[in-house]
């Protein structure tokens, strides 16, 4: 299957035509993503950015196939720039290692596709074969890993899949002076409402944060939280469960996602450090975030 380039640092996506009752491609795109209007697709298919499985551009009147691939470039009109710059730990042949900003997505999604942590990277790079190895919230900063090498990728997705891989946090959040420290969170989480939120539920823990105290002050305290496990939205959930919602954060405990991000005014939630045994090289690794949380 032939390799179609990156357009501003955006790899194409691929979607299978399902069973429907469509006579074009275009008629078909329409219904199965109903958020994007006709024309916007019209104009994709004469720019030349959608394709058949061949890497062959499809013109607008395409017929429909079912189980057809299609392979399209994501677009946002007026996609809207973040100033937020990240920075490079780490590079050789296997990793990059990146200090995320706040706000800046590491995926493409939404209304966020060319300006993501990803996007930039292969920009940089000239590389469209980088892998995020795990992912941050958007407004979550710290330490990101990405494989640059394919056949040592699995390798390290190991890591978190075995909780081979020591993850630290640090949050700014509201006292907890009734709780023993250090302590660990366990809950069951499950998808919540809207779809983008967790929830806390009976049932089994499936879900394992240690928390502990750096420092106290009258209004707030610094936290160390290390997730055991990778839940979406785990350790947000956790401190809200307690208590102590982290600050500035718009989903939990109640939605706010209406409010506008404020750069001033970030989720205080930094991934302080990763540290790992490579197991390209079993050297032992430490890669931490030069950023700091004002407290």
């Amino acid at each position: 299957m032939p390799v179609l380039p990156a357009i501003d640092g955006v790899s194409p996506s691929r979607f299978q035509l399902p069973i429907g009752p469509w006579t074009t491609v275009l008629d078909a795109l329409c219904a199965c993503f109903p958020k994007v209007d006709r024309d916007t697709w019209t104009s994709r298919f004469l720019r030349g950015r959608i394709f058949d499985a061949s890497g062959t551009p499809l013109p607008v009147n395409a017929p429909y196939r079912v189980g057809a691939e299609i392979r399209y470039y994501r677009e946002v009109m007026d996609e809207a720039r973040i100033d937020a710059t990240e920075t490079l730990l780490h590079v050789d042949a296997d990793l990059i290692v990146v200090d995320k900003p706040h706000g800046l997505p590491v995926m493409p999604g939404g209304s966020y596709v060319a300006d993501t942590l990803l996007a930039r990277l292969v920009r940089r790079f000239g590389d469209i074969g980088i892998v995020p190895l795990h992912r941050l919230d958007r407004p979550t900063a710290g330490v990101v890993l990405f494989s640059a090498n394919p056949a040592t990728r699995s390798r390290y997705q190991a890591l978190f899949r075995d909780r081979a891989i020591d993850k630290r946090y640090e949050a700014i959040a509201a006292p907890l002076p009734e709780m023993r420290f250090p302590m660990q969170r366990q809950s069951r989480l499950e998808r919540g409402e809207p779809f983008f939120r967790m929830r806390e539920t009976e049932g089994e823990p499936n879900a394992f944060t240690d928390i502990d105290v750096l420092a106290r002050g009258d209004a707030a305290w610094r936290y160390a939280l290390s997730p055991i496990t990778g839940r979406k939205h785990q350790l947000r959930v956790h401190m809200a469960a307690l208590g102590a919602p982290i600050a500035n954060d718009t989903l939990y405990p109640v939605l706010r996602d209406a409010m506008p991000d404020d750069p001033q005014h970030p989720l205080k939630l930094l991934a302080r450090s990763l540290d790992f045994i490579d197991p390209a090289t079993g050297v032992q690794r430490r890669f931490e975030s030069a950023q700091t949380l004002r407290f």
